[in-house]
C-alpha cells in the first residue's frame, strides 16, 4: 500500500523534469534566437519538433511497456531525455537545436505516457481522479520554478545552462523508479505494427514539418506544402491500414467509446489554444514589452500556481457538477482567459497581468484534470495502453498545432506592419487560438449527464418513471 502511494510521486519526477524543461525554454526563446542568429518566430520549430517527436513515438510507448516492462522503459526514457538535454546545450545552430529537441522528445514520449499507464493500472477507478491530481501537483512545481529560474539563468549566465537542470532530476528519477516502480508487462503482447508506426509517425512528422515551416523561415513554401500533403496522405493510408490489422499501433476503434472520443476530440481543440501560450506569451512580454527573461518569467509562473491551487478541490468540483457541465462551461471560460492575454499592453499593471494568468491557470487545470479522468472512464484495463498511446499522441499533436497556428497568425499580422514584431501583433494571434479552444465546448456538450459518474461521484437526477396506471407501480400479481 505504501509503495502504491509513492508511485504518483515518482512518476511526477518525469513530469516535473519535462514541465520545467519546457517552461525554461519558453522563457529563454528570444535570447536563444539571438544567440543562434535567427528571428524569434523561427524558434517555433524548436517547440514543435519536440512536440512532434512526442506524437510520433508515444504510439509505441504502450507497446514497449507491455513488451519490455514499464520500469525498464521508464528508466531508459529518463536516460534518453537527459542525453537530449545535453545535446540541446551543445547546439550551435537552429537546425542542431531543432534536431536535439526532437531527440529529447523521444525520451519524453516514453517516460510520461508509460508513467501514466503504470498509475492507471495501479489504482482502482474510484481513486483515479485523486491519483491524477496527486501526480500533477508535484509536476506543476516545474512550471512554477521554471520561468523565473530560466529567466535568471538566461539573464545573468548563459541559456545553455538551463538544460543541465534536467540531469540531477533524471538521476533521482532513475534511482526511485528502480526501487519502487513495478515492472508491469503483458505476457501476451502482440507484435509491433511496424508498418502502422511508419505510416502514422511519418505522416505526423511530415504534416507538422510542413505546417511549422510555412511562412518565411528555413524552407521554400512549395516544399512546406509538399511535406504537408505527403503527411496527410500517409495518415489516410494509416487509417486504411488500421482497419486491416488485428493490433494496430494506434487503435482508432477506441474512438467508438463516447467518453474517450469526446475527451480526445474536445481536448484536441482546447489544447490548440493552450499550446500557443508558452510560445506567444514570453515573446509578447520580452519582444513586445521589452522585459528581460527574468522579469518575464517572474510573471508567467503564476499560471502554474493557479493550476496547483485548483488541483486540491478538482474532485469536489466534479462531484458537484459532473463531467459534462464542467467541461462544457469551463471550456468557454478557459478560452476567455487565453484571449485576455492578447489585451495586455505595455501600460497594463503587473497585478492585472498576474490576476489574469493566475485565474487562467485555475480554469485550465480543472479542464485538464477532467479531460484526463473522463477519457479513461470506460476503457478496460487490457486496452489502457492503447488508449494512453492514442490520447497522448493526439494531445501532443494539438499542442504543436497550437504553436504553429499561433506563430502563423503572428507572422501574418506582423507582415501587415512591415515585418517587425510589435505588441499589437499578438492580439489577433491570441484571439484566433482562443476561438478554437472555445469551440471545444460544443464537443463536450455531447456527453451524457451520467458520463464518468464512477470517477466523479456526481449524482445524476433520473427522470420520473412513466405512470402505468397501476397505483404505486408494485407488482400486483
Amino acid at each position: 500500500m505504501r509503495h502504491r502511494r509513492l508511485v504518483p510521486l515518482i512518476i511526477a519526477t518525469a513530469l516535473f523534469m519535462e514541465n520545467t524543461d519546457s517552461t525554461v525554454i519558453a522563457t529563454s526563446l528570444p535570447v536563444i534566437a539571438q544567440d543562434l542568429g535567427v528571428e524569434p518566430i523561427a524558434l517555433k520549430l524548436a517547440l514543435t519538433s519536440y512536440l512532434v517527436s512526442l506524437a510520433v513515438f508515444i504510439p509505441v510507448s504502450g507497446w514497449m511497456a507491455d513488451r519490455f516492462g514499464s520500469r525498464t522503459v521508464f528508466r531508459a526514457a529518463l536516460a534518453v531525455f537527459m542525453a537530449g538535454s545535453l545535446a540541446c546545450a551543445a547546439s550551435s545552430s537552429l537546425w542542431w537545436f531543432v534536431l536535439a529537441r526532437f531527440f529529447q522528445g523521444m525520451g519524453g514520449a516514453m517516460m510520461v505516457p508509460v508513467g501514466r499507464l503504470v498509475l492507471l493500472r495501479s489504482v482502482p477507478k474510484s481513486e483515479v481522479v485523486q491519483a491524477l491530481a496527486a501526480l500533477t501537483i508535484p509536476a506543476l512545481i516545474g512550471p512554477v520554478i521554471g520561468p523565473p529560474l530560466g529567466g535568471f539563468i538566461t539573464t545573468y549566465f548563459d541559456w545553455r545552462w538551463i538544460f543541465f537542470i534536467n540531469i540531477p532530476i533524471g538521476v533521482i528519477g532513475i534511482v526511485l523508479s528502480t526501487l519502487f516502480i513495478p515492472d508491469i508487462r503483458e505476457p501476451d503482447a502482440p507484435p509491433l505494427d511496424l508498418r502502422g508506426f511508419l505510416l502514422s509517425g511519418g505522416g505526423l512528422a511530415l504534416l507538422m514539418l510542413g505546417f511549422a515551416t510555412g511562412g518565411r523561415h528555413l524552407m521554400p513554401v512549395e516544399l512546406s506544402i509538399g511535406c504537408s500533403v505527403l503527411g496527410a496522405l500517409s495518415l489516410l493510408a494509416y487509417v486504411a491500414h488500421a482497419r486491416r490489422v488485428e493490433s494496430p499501433v494506434l487503435r482508432l476503434d477506441l474512438l467508438k467509446i463516447p467518453t474517450f472520443r469526446v475527451s480526445v476530440a474536445g481536448g484536441f481543440m482546447f489544447r490548440i489554444g493552450v499550446g500557443a501560450i508558452p510560445f506567444l506569451l514570453p515573446l509578447l512580454l520580452q519582444v513586445g514589452f521589452g522585459l528581460n527573461p527574468l522579469e518575464s518569467g517572474s510573471l508567467t509562473f503564476v499560471a502554474a500556481i493557479g493550476a496547483i491551487f485548483t488541483k486540491a478541490f478538482a474532485k469536489r468540483v466534479l462531484q458537484h457538477w459532473g463531467f459534462r457541465r464542467v467541461l462544457t462551461v469551463n471550456a468557454v471560460i478557459g478560452a476567455g482567459f487565453i484571449a485576455a492575454n492578447g489585451l495586455f499592453t505595455v501600460s497594463t499593471p503587473g497585478w492585472s497581468i498576474i490576476a489574469v494568468l493566475f485565474l487562467g491557470g485555475c480554469f485550465r487545470s480543472i479542464q485538464f484534470t477532467s479531460l484526463n479522468a473522463v477519457g479513461y472512464a470506460d476503457i478496460s484495463q487490457r486496452a489502457m495502453s492503447y488508449a494512453t498511446s492514442l490520447s497522448g499522441a493526439l494531445q501532443q499533436l494539438s499542442l504543436s498545432i497550437g504553436v504553429a497556428f499561433g506563430a502563423l497568425a503572428l507572422e501574418a499580422t506582423s507582415r501587415l506592419h512591415g515585418g517587425e514584431l510589435s505588441a499589437a501583433d499578438f492580439r489577433p494571434a491570441f484571439l484566433m487560438v482562443a476561438a478554437v479552444a472555445a469551440l471545444s465546448s460544443f464537443v463536450f456538450a455531447t456527453l451524457k449527464p451520467e458520463a464518468g459518474v464512477e470517477l466523479s461521484g456526481h449524482r445524476v437526477a433520473l427522470p420520473p418513471a412513466p405512470s402505468t396506471g397501476m397505483g404505486d407501480g408494485l407488482d400486483s400479481r
